[in-house]
């Protein structure tokens, strides 16, 4: 199994001059810890779940360009960017821009949004859902053209690319993977078995009843089932142990689980740097 860390929050005494160090003291410590992969939320106010809609927020691939200078081993990436707040070529040119300077460790996480007050907050457009699925399947058909030889028109109901130029192009090979966040079973799921590298579960789902469902897209879309890194948000409460933790992964591998990315309560300070290491050590042991 692998394991990964998010960072949600940026409250941290000093305020807003402490963040720049405490952030670097975050990613720098989830490749020290031995972790896979490193995530951002990709939010412009902070969501209820996390604190206060005041709460800091970074925005997300500068964070990310930051953290790719500080590291050097684990893939970095969003969970998940809204399809609603970039043009697709923006999008696509900033991942892109991100795997070039990590020397090939960008994720695209991706889905199709949900915050209204932020939306509404900024500017941004917030469609229905069913237009939001329509944008976000164009969005990764518009990547499969950019991460590729073609440099041809784009023409689809939302969006339209003149001209689908991409260079430089990404390191990674075939392409950036592709990571879909959701379990909607309908819609969602379907896309991660016609274009996703990787799903994303969030924490509390039922594993198995999802995983059977996206089995069974990837059948309808003659997709290896086992081509697609199944992964899963978990939080960690103050106060669990590292052998609770150890055993909710195992639980999660059980059921068919392949990377569990992590949320701990404040990621910066020793204890919880402490207690990924060992997770990290413990898990690549049991599972």
């Amino acid at each position: 199994m692998k394991l990964g860390l998010t960072c949600p929050r940026f409250v941290w005494p000093g305020g807003d001059a402490a963040i720049a160090g405490r952030f670097a003291d975050v990613a720098r410590g989830a490749e020290a810890a031995g972790l896979d992969s490193f995530w951002v939320m990709d939010h412009f106010f902070q969501i209820p779940n996390f604190g206060a809609a005041e709460d800091p927020m970074l925005e997300a691939y500068s964070a990310l360009s930051y953290a790719a200078a500080l590291t050097r081993r684990v893939t970095l990436g969003t969970l998940v960017t809204g399809v609603t707040y970039r043009a697709p070529g923006l999008l696509l040119k900033q991942v892109t821009t991100l795997d070039v300077l990590s020397g090939g460790r960008a994720v695209l996480g991706i889905g199709a949004g949900f915050h209204e007050e932020e939306h509404r907050g900024l500017g941004f457009r917030l469609p229905p859902v069913a237009e939001r699925f329509e944008r976000l399947e164009e969005t990764l058909r518009i990547a499969r053209r950019m991460w590729s030889a073609e440099d041809t028109p784009y023409e689809g109901k939302h969006y339209r690319l003149a001209r689908t130029l991409n260079s430089p192009q990404a390191l990674s090979r075939p392409h950036p993977p592709v990571l879909i966040g959701g379990g909607g079973e309908r819609k969602t799921l379907r896309l991660v078995a016609r274009y996703g590298d990787a799903c994303n579960l969030f924490h509390g789902a039922d594993v198995r009843h999802k995983l059977r469902v996206l089995r069974a897209h990837c059948e309808a879309e003659r997709r290896p089932y086992e081509a697609i890194e199944k992964t899963l948000h978990m939080r960690v409460p103050d106060g669990q142990s590292v052998a609770q933790s150890v055993q909710r992964c195992g639980e999660l591998a059980e059921q068919g689980i392949d990377h569990v990315i992590v949320a701990m309560p404040d990621p910066s300070t020793d204890a919880s740097l402490t207690h990924l290491a060992e997770l990290a050590r413990q898990v690549r042991t049991v599972t």
